[in-house]
This record gives C-alpha cells, structure tokens and sequence, in this order.
C-alpha cells in the first residue's frame, strides 16, 4: 500500500510531540513490507532517517518553472536530494504562482518551523502539495494535524484518492476554550472533507464529534505509542540522591500543560517535607509567571527551571527524576509519561489526558485537584513499596504499547475507507 503522507515536522528536529509521535507511527507502520510511505515536511534538514519511508522536501518543489541546468539544480538542493525528482515535479506545475515569492528554482523557502506569518506558510505549503499530488503515485492521503489539513483536500482533489486526517490536537485543547476562529475553521474544513478521522484519544474524538459536528462513524480512536529506548539512552545512568527526590514537569510551559497546579502541589509538599526539589523543564510564555509564582509560595530555593530539553538531555533529566508529574489541563495524548514510564519513573497523570485511557500503572488525579496531585508526590517519595511498585509496573505496561501495534490498526483503517470510498 502506498501512503502520501503529509507533516509539519520530523526528528531529529522536533518543535513538539508532532513530530515524535510522526516517526513513532511511520516507523511503525514500515514494519508492514507492502507499507510504501511518502511523508512531506516542510524543510528537511538532511539528517533525517530515511532508512523506512522517503521524505520530500516543500521547499525543493517548485511551482514556478525555472529554466535551470542538472548541475545547478543539484549543487542547490544539496546532499540527499533527487535533482531528478525536482525536474519530475517541475513537469506538474498546474497554475501560475508567480505571484508568489519564490527563489531561483522557482521553489518557496519554508521556514520548518511556526512562524509569524504561518497561515502564510500553511497556504503555500497546500499549494506545494497540488504539485506533490499531481506527481506521486499513491493508494490514500494522510494529513497530520491542523497545519497540513489544506494539503490534504487539494491533494484528495487533485487525485480523487481518499483522505484521512490524524487529529493530534483540536485548538480547543491548546487555547482552554478560547478558540481561534480562523484555526477552528482550517480544522473544521479538513474534517468535512475526511473520509476517515483518526484521534489520538476518545478524549478528542469526543472533541471532534461534539464540537466539529462529525458523523461519529468515521471518527475512531488511534492512541499514540512509544518507541523502543534506544542502546544510548539506556546507557545513561540513573543518578538519585538517597537524601533528596526529585520531581519532574517536562514540557512546554503554557495554559494547556497546567504548570501553575504543578507550583501549587509542590508548595504543599513542601510544608510537609524538605527533602524534595522540584524542577520544571521547558519554556513557554508562562515561564516567567510560574518563576514568579515559585518565588511567591516561598519554595524558589527548591525548585529549578532548566529550560528547554531535547533529545538525550530528555532522558537524562528523566533518569534523574523520582516522579514525574504531567498536570495537563487538555492533553489529547501525552507521550511524555510513557517515556519516563520507560525509564523507571513513577508517574503522575491528569485524567484530562488521553493517555489515561490505556495507562493503569500510574497515579491520576484531576487537573485542578492540587491536594490529591501534592498527596500522590508526598506518597510515592516517601513510601518505597510505593515507589518500587509503579516504577516495575509501569515500565512493563508501557514495553507493551508498540508503535507496531498501532501501525497494524491504521492499515487496518486504511482498507476499511478504501473499500468504503470506493463501494459507495
């Protein structure tokens, strides 16, 4: 089966579980040999893994033809791109974008990441995908997340292939109610126009269905997965000081993510216990709030703001952890758990997450609820059957939640909407 897949981002440059979650489940559904993927982005790197699906790069598609030579074309794309494959595209240029900036192979320059002017780059990289479509072959689209949604249409348009959207967020998760009309709309537009929606939870299906008026039967739940650690990640050492526990927010520190009830549970811990530091890892437009409020609550002596973390420094600062703690006030997933879960760390979860629904080794308490959330920290650092229990326990209930699994599930999908788009 041959899957045109489009995307925002992808490892090793990630800006957000976006991407994560787009290796995990590409990576699992290769595991499939007839699985063909074709997964857009708006800016490759050049470093990323290409070893099970091929990448095309937005911003080496042109859409203004441009009269230039092999050699040309090859010293500008650079290493790891087909300068034949931007000649075979050049072919199914369909209208005149001139109006458009572009650079002298007539392709436009994404910034591969979100930027100001990202409606702009939205739109573009729809219009990119009308040159994309026209020139793959492929069985069905798949578009990931809001940002790709256009793509997806103009490419179902384009080929009268079938389109399948993955809603790894709605904006009602990351503005807590108060919507963005024009985002609403964009989401909205890709779900009419889906001939299957995968969520990442019933969490957000139920989102999807009640306030995007979908029709329930082509809405169903596709949980997310976690990857294997991999030999260098399980290398880095577990670093605990018997004298003091360490407790763990990681993650972008925005409304959504409910880093203040973090702050809160903390100072409540610490009325009842020294022996704790606290650290919340990442950056967001509440940092400087949540700094100030630490200070407020007198524990700024315990508590640390690392800033943003990635890649290995993940896992190292996970390795470090007694607890980790995700407050989440909308979270459609939440892969963040699972990977401290991975590494041994007892967990503490929001039942406003998604993952809830297939985690049972971990503690969940209400977002808002900061005397149950400072109870479970309080119990698990100072109870080690406790500690002992959720830490063997949970590392063996995430092993078993393989990407593999998941990736069986969407072919699974996949067959059910051709058979459906094409008997009705």
């Amino acid at each position: 089966m041959k899957v045109l897949m489009f995307g925002w981002e992808f490892p090793p440059h990630i800006l957000g579980g976006l991407g994560t979650a787009s290796y995990g489940l590409t990576k699992g559904m290769s595991q499939q040999e007839d699985m063909d993927i074709t997964f857009c982005i708006p800016k490759p790197w050049g470093d990323e893994d290409q070893s099970f699906l091929k990448i095309i790069g937005m911003n080496r598609t042109p859409i203004v033809w441009k009269d230039v030579d092999y050699n040309f074309v090859k010293e500008r794309l650079g290493d790891g791109a087909d300068p034949q494959l931007y000649y075979n595209q050049r072919d199914h240029i369909y209208g005149d974008f001139r109006h458009i900036h572009t650079n002298d192979l007539g392709c436009v320059e994404f910034s591969g990441k979100y930027p100001d002017n990202l409606y702009e780059e939205i739109n573009n990289y729809s219009i990119v995908a009308g040159v994309v479509a026209r020139q793959q072959n492929y069985d069905i689209i798949h578009s990931h997340d809001w940002l790709t949604y256009p793509a997806g249409i103009h490419a179902k348009q384009v080929s009268g292939k079938p389109l399948v959207i993955h809603v790894h967020a709605t904006d009602f998760d990351r503005s807590r109610g108060n919507v963005n009309p024009t985002v609403y709309g964009i989401e909205k537009n890709g779900m009419d126009h889906a001939d299957h929606i995968m969520c990442v939870s019933e969490l957000t299906r139920q989102t999807v269905i009640n306030k995007y008026h979908q029709d329930p039967r082509k809405v169903s739940t596709m949980h997310n997965a976690v990857s294997p650690l991999a030999p260098e990640v399980q290398a880095i050492p577990e670093v605990h000081d018997p004298k003091e526990k360490v407790v763990t927010f990681l993650g972008r520190i925005t409304m959504q993510k409910g880093p203040e009830y973090f702050v809160e549970a903390a100072a409540m811990v610490l009325k009842r216990t020294k022996n704790i530091r606290f650290v919340m890892a990442g950056s967001g437009d509440m940092l400087d709030e949540m700094i100030r409020l630490a200070a407020a609550r007198g524990i700024a002596d315990r508590f640390h703001f690392p800033g943003f973390m990635k890649g290995k420094q993940v896992y190292e600062i996970l390795k470090s952890s007694d607890v980790y703690v995700m407050p989440s006030v909308s979270e459609p997933f939440g892969i963040s758990p699972l990977e401290a879960m991975q590494c041994n760390v007892p967990s503490i979860i929001s039942y406003q997450s998604g993952c809830a629904e297939i985690l049972s080794k971990c503690i969940k308490t209400n977002y808002w609820d900061i005397h149950a959330m400072a109870d479970a920290i309080y119990s698990i650092c100072s109870y080690p059957a406790l500690y002992k229990y959720l830490r063997e326990e949970g590392k063996k209930e995430v092993d078993a939640i393989t990407w593999e699994d998941v990736g069986l599930r969407i072919r699974k999908r996949y067959e059910e909407t051709l058979k459906y788009y094409y008997n009705n």
